[in-house]
């Protein structure tokens, strides 16, 4: 028994030394490891530079800089934007926004609240709500309207508020570039200055006249019309939680709130035939050709703007294709990187949701000098964006197609279909309306609604009785609705956007955003 317990204690005793040394070894290593990065970044070295403070650049210098990265923002101009996009957040962006930890830049603003929209066509309306009992989406089914400017400074001022951000005025000139890794910029400060900044990761941000993009791909964007808009000031819209889309001609005019005394109004003119805004030409445009087209209980609102001499302004609507850039240690993001057509108003929705994939692909490099590691986070970021931002770019430019008036027989039944559909109520409202507001950005649920849309159109072009040219109507159109969806799914790339490990990874990363 004596000689039992000697060997018990014996062997305690061992234990606890042993265990001692492993702890204060594990302790020493896991000190020198802290010790070395500590002094990794003693010298202050920025870790992420990043060009432009819109939306996208002051989203992503804040997430990263809760993540302990060390992030100097560049942007040309911190006065307060004046824009006449990025006003209308969809219930999906809303999301991404909280998952950043955002969400409270849209309070102190005057944002207002949309729970859908109202649709008029030839006399009629009708409205379609976000789907309060979507199971798949777990936040509140409502978008916000707001002053772009207010929300950007109130972006910027959260991010700056980290002590790891640094937020200055600058204009970049370049990208420094050594074999075919690029290790900074080139910048003229506030000062009128050209100075350099220096970081492992750039990430122009700076929009959709980047003039950084030509030096990192080839990738062109293409005009597709012209949005031109302007405030009627103190006023407010009849049911203003209600956006108003009103199919007129040549293409649509859109109202809402974007404060509680302020209505945006704005509509598309196609790019062959804009009148000029110096002269007046738009102006009297808008009461003679946009105006009698509005409902009359809008049309007041509309023209309170027009007669007090509201400023107009006119905005390309372009689209563009995402494309990665060869060069190693820099990311494009927003529409630098990629754009859609506005009408479905989702483009702060993507970046949002870009900014959340690349943070956590991010997070767990401790040291992002790695030019090879960062390679491959970026690579495993364009395909795994795909299956929402796909879905969302389809969506912008078919739907934007859709509602072009025209005297074509077969396209304005496709266009009446879509309201139709749109406005019917039940599951194919709601489904819409999911995918409108990024609630359901799944690409199989796009392909069946425009399917269904299209099936609807051919149903509603043979009624009452198929005659033979009903037929051949019914046929250029199932040829335009194919023409509409096929050269997007292609150009957005089919196989990334429907690859069920993409669609996974996508979820992994929502649902990791949504832990934080």
């Amino acid at each position: 028994m004596a000689f039992t317990n000697v060997c018990l204690w014996t062997l305690l005793a061992f234990m606890l030394t042993w265990t001692v040394f492993y702890v204060t070894n594990r302790g020493k290593k896991a000190t020198q490891l802290a010790d070395a990065v500590v002094e990794e970044r003693e010298d202050g070295a920025t870790d992420v530079i990043i060009v432009g403070a819109g939306v996208g650049g002051s989203a992503l210098a804040y997430a990263l800089a809760k993540d302990g990265r060390r992030v100097h923002v560049i942007e040309r101009d911190l006065r307060e934007p004046e824009r006449i996009m990025g006003e209308f957040m969809q219930p999906g962006g809303r999301l991404m926004l909280s998952k950043l930890g955002l969400e409270d830049c849209l309070e102190g603003i005057d944002a207002q609240k949309a729970t859908g929209m109202t649709v008029y066509k030839d006399g009629k309306e009708a409205v379609a709500s976000f789907p309060v009992d979507n199971n798949n989406f777990p936040f509140d089914p409502s978008a916000r309207s707001f002053h772009n400017g207010r929300f950007v400074q109130r972006l910027r001022q959260k991010a700056s508020s980290l002590p790891n951000v640094r937020l200055e005025e600058g204009t970049v000139k370049s990208l420094i570039e050594e074999k075919g890794v690029i290790k900074g910029v080139t910048y003229k400060n506030s000062a009128g200055e050209e100075t350099t900044a220096f970081a492992p990761l750039t990430v122009v941000c700076d929009g959709c006249y980047s003039n950084l993009r030509r030096s990192l791909n080839d990738n062109n964007a293409e005009v597709l019309s012209y949005q031109v808009g302007f405030i009627s000031k103190n006023c407010q819209l009849e049911e203003p939680e209600k956006l108003k889309l009103i199919m007129s001609k040549p293409s649509f005019t859109m109202l809402y709130q974007i404060s509680s005394t302020d209505v945006r109004c704005v509509f598309e003119v196609l790019p062959n035939n804009i009148p000029s805004i110096s002269n007046g030409e738009m102006a009297t445009f808008v009461k003679n050709t946009i105006a009698p087209q509005v409902p009359l209980k809008l049309r007041k609102i509309l023209l309170k703007g027009i007669d007090e001499g509201e400023h107009i302004k006119a905005m390309p609507t372009k689209k563009m294709t995402a494309t990665l850039s060869e060069k190693k240690g820099v990311i494009l993001l927003g529409d630098a990187f990629n754009m859609r057509h506005p009408a479905i108003a989702s483009g702060m929705m993507v970046l949002l949701s870009d900014i959340l994939i690349l943070r956590r692909l991010l997070q767990p490099l401790s040291n992002l000098g790695n030019a090879q590691k960062i390679s491959e986070v970026i690579k495993s970021f364009y395909d795994i964006r795909k299956p929402m931002s796909a879905t969302v770019n389809t969506l912008g430019n078919a739907f934007s197609q859709v509602l072009i008036a025209t005297t074509d027989e077969a396209k304005e039944a496709m266009r009446q279909g879509c309201y139709d559909y749109l406005c019917s109520g039940g599951f194919r409202t709601s489904g819409m309306m999911a995918l409108l507001g990024g609630m359901n950005p799944r690409p199989i649920s796009l392909i069946y609604h425009l399917c269904a849309i299209t099936l609807s159109s051919i149903g509603h072009l043979l009624s009452p009785f198929p005659s033979p040219l009903r037929i051949w109507h019914s046929l250029r159109l199932f040829g335009l609705a194919m023409k509409m969806l096929v050269p997007h799914l292609k150009a957005e790339g089919v196989s990334q956007m429907l690859f069920p490990v993409n669609a996974a990874a996508y979820r992994k990363s929502y649902m990791a955003a949504t832990a934080l």
